[in-house]
């Protein structure tokens, strides 16, 4: 069980992936949202039907008139069925596994010197760090939405948050405040993830731009995640005996 615990992570991105195919392969499986009824009538032959579709589980059909033809075949619908429910379990065991990781134990106490060139690097390089991040997410947007549908777009969510508070983590510990514990990196690290997202999320909301992320996206995740980091350090410096300049 500790081996799965320390593995939360590699669990958790197993299944968000896992996730990511599952939706394209249902996608793929349906009629196309840009022409079903083109797509009913070259598959099985339906004219002018209308195709009705169901996420879970996955079916697809064409009706015309009384007519109702399967274009998804019951096989294919019940494995991506079972293979849907298993990485569900998957996802959801990863998330609270990682969940606990933010009230483990501290760990040992890293210290260092040169804390102003630390806090420089932190706030530049790990700030153009996050924006080539997003440029990334951005992409991963448009994919997930065009090819997965809804339940992409919730997949991608998942992936963007969990995959955002990662690298942030590694950020931290690279670049973060001194001295620091590791649980506490990783929380900072999270903390920085979700935040940058968030005001992403938030201003693309505001702007009716939804649900793409526009390539804006890359340069204002930076700021924001420069802006995070900045208060995180000022944070930091605030109790005695933590950062003395």
């Amino acid at each position: 069980m500790d081996w799965v615990r320390r593995r939360a992570g590699s669990l958790l991105g197993l299944g968000l992936i896992g996730g990511m195919v599952w939706t394209t392969v249902v996608t793929l499986s349906m009629p196309g949202w840009y022409a079903p009824g083109e797509d009913c009538g070259r598959k099985v032959g339906a004219v002018d039907a209308v195709a009705r579709t169901s996420w879970f589980p996955p079916s697809a059909s064409c009706v015309s008139g009384d007519e109702v033809r399967q274009y998804m075949s019951t096989t294919r619908s019940v494995v991506l069925s079972i293979v849907g429910v298993l990485l569900l379990i998957l996802i959801t065991t990863g998330l609270i596994l990682t969940v606990r990781r933010l009230t483990g134990e501290p760990g040992p106490i890293r210290t260092g010197d040169d804390l102003k060139r630390r806090r420089r690097s932190h706030l530049t390089f790990g700030a153009l760090d996050m924006g080539v991040a997003f440029a990334f997410v951005t992409f991963l947007n448009a994919f997930a939405i065009v090819f997965g549908g809804l339940p992409g777009a919730i997949v991608f969510i998942l992936t963007a948050l969990v995959g955002l508070s990662a690298f942030g983590t590694m950020l931290d510990r690279h670049m973060g405040p001194l001295p620091s514990s590791e649980l506490e990196s990783r929380r900072r690290g999270t903390v920085a993830g979700l935040g940058t997202f968030g005001i992403v999320f938030a201003a693309t909301a505001v702007s009716g731009q939804l649900p793409f992320f526009r390539f804006w996206a890359v340069p204002l995740g930076a700021i924001g995640y420069a802006v995070i980091a900045a208060a995180q350090w000022s944070r930091a410096g605030r109790p005695a005996g933590l950062v003395t300049e």
